[in-house]
């Protein structure tokens, strides 16, 4: 069988490209957005442009009925998409790179306060109006020093889509509370804009016996079996390092490398 020139370009046209697809959320700010505007759309771009393909999204919320886990349910091992842009390194759910960032939760107050604060078990805590993200490693260190309840504020942030990390920053410029503890990339670009405020890491820490975990290796996540992928993504986070090290500057991600409470 024949194709002429004109034909033959009809058939190459209808094939579609190979593409970097990306499940994010359409408005969660810092992280993504529609608009391309968080440093998640930042990155996958720097990352399928080092690998010669365009980004196409899969748009789900992640505070959404069932949070995070569900996000992944419906959209990566749903098979409409390939991969996640930020997903703690060695996560059980699905298979991950090599981390690209290690970040931490933080310590945030008003730098005029002049706060003692080097760890969880820190004393001036409990003295202290606290206001952290729920269902995180932030609440579950303030319950195992029997700080909730008491004088703490629980911010619904990663379940509540009208909510926004900026909320948190809001709360603690109002008096609502006197310090707050969050994961630094969800307020990193907001705190440009506030040079009056502390940011200090909270360390790693074994109160009671009990590890805790506030600094984490971030990864890229691609479905399990998909191997071939995550070698791709490998190859770029090794080659690309740097590049992608200033997207999360210029966004006001901090990097932090593991502290323990050094009591």
């Amino acid at each position: 069988m024949r194709f002429s020139v004109a034909s033959l370009w009809v058939v190459l046209l209808a094939v579609p490209a190979q593409a970097l697809n990306v499940c994010a959320d359409p408005d969660y700010l810092p992280f993504s957005n529609r608009a391309g505007e968080g440093f998640e759309n930042r990155i996958a771009e720097a990352v399928a442009k080092a690998l010669g393909e365009p980004v196409n999204y899969t748009w789900a919320s992640t505070r959404a009925h069932g949070g995070f886990p569900q996000f992944l349910s419906s959209t990566l091992d749903a098979k409409k998409c390939d991969v996640v842009m930020s997903i703690p390194y060695g996560s059980r759910e699905e298979l991950t790179t090599q981390p690209y960032y290690i970040s931490s939760y933080v310590f945030v107050f008003p730098k005029s306060k002049n706060y003692n604060i080097a760890s969880m078990d820190s004393p001036l805590l409990k003295r202290l109006k606290v206001g952290f993200e729920r269902d995180t490693p932030a609440e579950d260190g303030l319950k195992m020093r029997g700080m909730i309840p008491g004088t703490v504020t629980a911010f619904d942030v990663s379940e509540d889509a009208g909510e926004s990390p900026a909320s948190m920053l809001k709360a603690l410029k109002d008096g609502q509370i006197d310090v707050l503890i969050t994961w630094q990339p969800a307020i990193g670009a907001f705190l440009r804009s506030d040079p009056g405020l502390e940011v200090l890491v909270v360390p790693n820490g074994r109160t009671l016996g009990a590890p805790e975990q506030y600094s984490f290796p971030m990864s890229m996540g691609v479905r399990e079996g998909n191997d071939a992928l995550q070698k791709r993504l490998d190859d770029v986070i090794a080659q690309h390092q740097a590049e992608l090290t200033s997207v999360l500057a210029e966004s006001g991600v901090m990097l932090y490398a593991p502290r323990e409470d050094p009591r």
